[in-house]
């Protein structure tokens, strides 16, 4: 990736146009599954620790509600401290004090201990994702970032899938410290992984949130972008969240089984990542516009569930599938806008949005049923993914410069007119004539009216001065 437009920072640590280093990402996947399978662990072992902590479950909620307000504060302070370091390195140390807090959950012999271990693996969490994020951007070409993000964040699909399952078993089979203990066991191996697989990538933490340097080596218009991409993500999770956390309720009127349509919902979450993976960097806002469309769509189509099995079923497909692409092409979109003068802004703004977008979609939804019953959610969390779409629709506009500013922009190097600069007409009169000739476009063609070609206008100009 270009990194001229920075004044400082080093140079590329590896050519990210050379192709994509499917090894590193491979590794960042396990992480991600790492990551999103410590947070999924106490919604599986819920019961299990209400008991052997001696405190009610609704109590051990909080160790799932306190997780995302800690994500959502401590991300930007930890990256920040973590500035100017190699994000190779970062990584494998969160990894270590996130398998550590695990370690401690497992032991923990008091709610109270518990609750803390929780909180301190919330914190590491944050910086993860943030710096995943980045690194993930940072270690591929742009054209190939769509891909790159599908299969990273594949591996956080399949610790949704895989987690809450396999950890529910062993808290049956065992105890509800071992899923913690395996947890802390997967991180010391990501841990290594980390350190010797992945490659390094370009501004190794040269680019910090807040940084002056950073922000005027940004294109115009780029943090405007990230914010509004990222807002609009964020609704997209509040919408869908505002609907998946009641979805047995929201799926009871449908004569299909309630297992059959979860299952239906997963294997096409599952399907998303590949269709993301295909698709993502052919006109990724585009995609991703659409997108939200369709999930605004299909989560207003629930208030239709139980008319007939057949569209219950259709229903819920399309939402797993636009569900689970929207947050891998979120990503994507907030990324290559952002560039990489933003990237770690960017990837920190990923998780800090994104877990607002839970816990206020959660809240909202909860809110509405206490008040509206079940039957309102549907449309609750259609405005919401409605307004979201509105927000991305806003962003593809902006992407396509006015004609006005395209005609003051560099073609190869030499400027268009009418609008370039008295030193730039300068250039005109050297070796660069012809190009100016061909490209000056409109306000050529009007001087050659008049007899006065620019060429001579620049000169002219010179001499007067």
């Amino acid at each position: 990736m270009d990194t001229s437009s920075l004044s400082t920072g080093p140079r590329p640590a590896v050519d990210v146009g050379a192709g994509v280093p499917w090894r590193s990402l491979l590794v960042l996947a396990a992480v991600t599954f790492v990551v999103v399978s410590g947070e999924m662990l106490p919604t599986a072992v819920l019961p299990f620790m209400a008991a052997d902590l001696g405190v009610p479950v609704p109590q051990v909620g909080l160790l799932v509600s306190l997780w995302a307000v800690v994500v959502v504060l401590a991300s930007f302070p930890l990256v920040r401290l973590m500035a100017g370091r190699d994000r190779r390195r970062t990584v494998a140390a969160a990894l270590v004090v996130f398998g550590g807090a695990s370690l401690g959950t497992a032991l923990a012999p008091t709610f109270a201990a518990a609750l803390g271990t929780r909180l301190v693996a919330a914190a590491a969490c944050g910086l993860l994702w943030a710096t995943v994020n980045a690194h993930t951007a940072a270690i591929v070409p742009e054209h190939r970032l769509g891909r790159a993000v599908a299969v990273v964040l594949g591996g956080g699909t399949l610790g949704t899938v895989l987690a809450v399952p396999a950890a529910n078993a062993v808290a049956q089979l065992w105890d509800w410290r071992a899923a913690f203990v395996v947890l802390a066991a997967l991180s010391a191996a990501g841990t290594l992984a980390v350190a010797l697989l992945v490659v390094p990538g370009t501004l190794e933490g040269g680019e910090t949130p807040g940084n002056p340097a950073a922000r005027a080596g940004a294109e115009p218009g780029a943090a405007r972008a990230v914010v509004h991409l990222a807002a609009a993500g964020g609704m997209l999770a509040a919408g869908h969240l505002a609907a998946f956390t009641f979805v047995t309720a929201v799926l009871a009127r449908s004569a299909v089984d309630l297992g059959v349509l979860l299952l239906v919902f997963g294997v096409t979450s599952g399907l998303a990542v590949v269709v993301v993976g295909r698709v993502a960097d052919l006109g990724p806002r585009r995609v991703f516009l659409v997108d939200a469309a369709l999930l605004a769509g299909a989560l207003l189509a629930l208030a239709a569930v139980g008319t007939s099995a057949g569209a219950d079923v259709a229903i819920v497909a399309i939402w797993g599938l636009v569900s689970g692409a929207a947050m891998p092409l979120a990503q994507t979109v907030i990324m290559r806008a952002a560039g990489p003068a933003l990237r770690t802004v960017a990837g920190t703004t990923i998780p800090v949005v994104f877990n607002l977008g839970v816990a206020l979609g959660a809240a909202a939804g909860s809110g509405a049923v206490d008040r509206l019953g079940v039957q309102s959610l549907p449309w609750l969390a259609g405005a919401l993914a409605l307004l979201a779409t509105a927000v991305a629709a806003g962003t593809v506009r902006r992407r396509r410069p006015s004609r006005r500013r395209r005609s003051s922009t560099w073609h190869g190097g030499v400027p268009d007119f009418p609008r370039c600069s008295p030193k730039a007409r300068a250039v005109a009169q050297g070796p660069r004539r012809a190009a100016v000739r061909a490209m000056c476009g409109r306000r050529r063609r009007r001087l050659d009216r008049q007899r006065v070609p620019c060429w001579q206008r620049a000169s002219s100009d010179q001499r007067g001065r």
